[in-house]
């Protein structure tokens, strides 16, 4: 039988996943999904999302039925094998004989056909076993770990951070669908956005957000004119911390979200946006059309600039598990080794930025990880070297009373002096900012540590 041209562009992508280390959110929109119908476009989704959340329950029902070892298999075989046990026991409305026979046929597809009458016989028996058990409140954080598909040693460190309340939330945040967030610069686009189609609900953090209910924004006008930019609550709540400036920097900006955001609040001002990668930097110029953006290809640790500059973002590359509802490959890839890397290199971006500060300046460090190595270990190291804080209360404050922040109390939204948002607490990602500030004397003139 013919595979649907669904369950072949989820193969085909969830493979490159396993194999390349791509990025699923990258690949399901690239040109090969344009070509589908919206509704098989909406089950490769489904199905790759929910195979990459779901991976190691997967992996447990298919190794419980099989007589060969999981690592012992071809990728392409368990890439099969995955997609049809999340249909089978995650998906109602497939039908069994299909889920099994699409995945069967894609194993002889991938010209593994020695392998078929194995993959038929193992997903014949995981659907007649029992569903995936379910969750039940207050279990340990390795019960909690199995029950929603995470790796045992990332919530154990945040069942031992933020308590087991919240890794129970943030873990329940990352097997459900994220709403699709924009901001919007007024009332004008937002009217055009309604006129095409699109329903809102208000966001929960900032006034320019809006939750999309209904309809499709990528196929907008607005969109496709660069005035409509899909982002993450938190994501713009950092680039709201930037504030204004006369000249701005943004030092690893691509894919160009949080650029776009401060010169929409800075129409008037000069702002760099640096970008290592060639095909990132192009992916920038061609997202944020603001004329008063400079795309600048650079390496954020050796940045060919003079300072100057009175506002910075330095919204650093990190491990992005504050992200794992949107990258769920995200959790099988990173490991604990791989904090203190980054961190080494977070380091090194925000010292770089510090120096493009002039007397005076701000410099906002932000990562999209909980991990504490990226976040609270980077600014204690930077300190020693004498610059300092400023509280983010007072920014957030700054932000309700200009009618900006959607929130009453801003206490929920702070760690001590940083911006800490948790997944599932808030409906966003999970971010983190620091905000530094140069003193008029330059670093020499602020005492290790201390605060603004």
């Amino acid at each position: 039988m013919p595979v649907s041209p669904a369950r072949a562009a989820a193969f085909d992508i969830l493979l490159r996943v396993e194999e390349q280390d791509a990025y699923a959110s990258e690949l399901l929109h690239s040109q090969r999904l344009h070509k589908l119908s919206a509704a098989d476009c909406a089950l490769t989704t489904e199905i790759v999302m929910g195979v990459l959340r779901w991976r190691s329950k997967l992996d447990r029902a298919i190794a419980a039925e099989s007589a060969r070892r999981l690592e012992k298999l071809d990728a392409e075989v368990l890439v099969a094998l995955r997609i049809a046990a999340y249909q089978l026991l995650y998906l109602d409305r497939v039908p069994t004989r299909a889920a099994i026979n699409e995945s069967v046929e894609l194993v002889k597809r991938a010209r593994k056909t020695s392998a078929a009458a194995f993959a038929n016989a193992v997903l014949r028996k995981v659907a007649a076993a029992k569903a995936p058990e379910r969750y039940v409140s207050g279990a340990s954080a390795s019960e909690l770990a199995e029950s929603f598909a995470h790796p045992r040693w990332l919530v154990e460190r945040w069942v031992g951070h933020y308590g087991s309340e919240n890794a129970e939330a943030i873990c329940r945040y990352d097997q459900a669908i994220p709403a699709t967030v924009i901001r919007v610069d007024g009332d004008v686009v937002v009217g055009e956005l309604e006129r095409e189609g699109i329903a809102f609900a208000p966001g929960a953090l900032l006034t320019s957000a809006r939750i999309v209910v209904r309809g499709d924004v990528t196929q907008t006008r607005p969109f496709r004119e660069g005035r409509v930019f899909i982002q993450d609550e938190a994501s713009q709540l950092v680039a709201a911390l930037v504030g204004k400036g006369n000249r701005i920097l943004d030092c690893c900006a691509a894919p160009g979200g949080k650029t776009a955001a401060i010169a929409s609040r800075n129409p008037e001002s000069e702002i760099v946006a640096a970008e290592l990668h060639p095909h990132r930097a192009e992916l920038l110029r061609q997202r944020v059309r603001a004329e008063n953006v400079q795309v600048l290809r650079a390496d954020a640790t050796s940045l060919p600039l003079q300072g100057g500059f009175d506002r910075v973002l330095a919204d650093v590359p990190c491990s992005g598990s504050g992200t794992l509802a949107r990258n769920p490959e995200i959790k099988w890839r990173l490991k604990l080794d791989d904090l203190a890397e980054l961190h080494k290199k977070q380091v090194g971006i925000l010292v770089a930025a510090l120096k493009q500060a002039t007397a005076g300046g701000r410099v906002v460090y932000s990562t999209c990880s909980l991990e504490p190595e990226e976040n609270e270990a980077v600014v204690e190291e930077v300190l020693r070297g004498g610059y300092g804080l400023v509280d983010c209360r007072s920014e957030l404050e700054r932000l309700k009373s200009s009618g900006e922040l959607a929130i009453n109390d801003v206490s929920g939204l702070l760690s001590g002096p940083y911006l800490r948002t948790i997944p599932g607490r808030q409906r966003c990602d999970g971010f983190f900012a620091a905000i530094f500030e140069r003193s008029s004397q330059g670093p020499a003139g602020l005492k290790p540590g201390s605060a603004l």
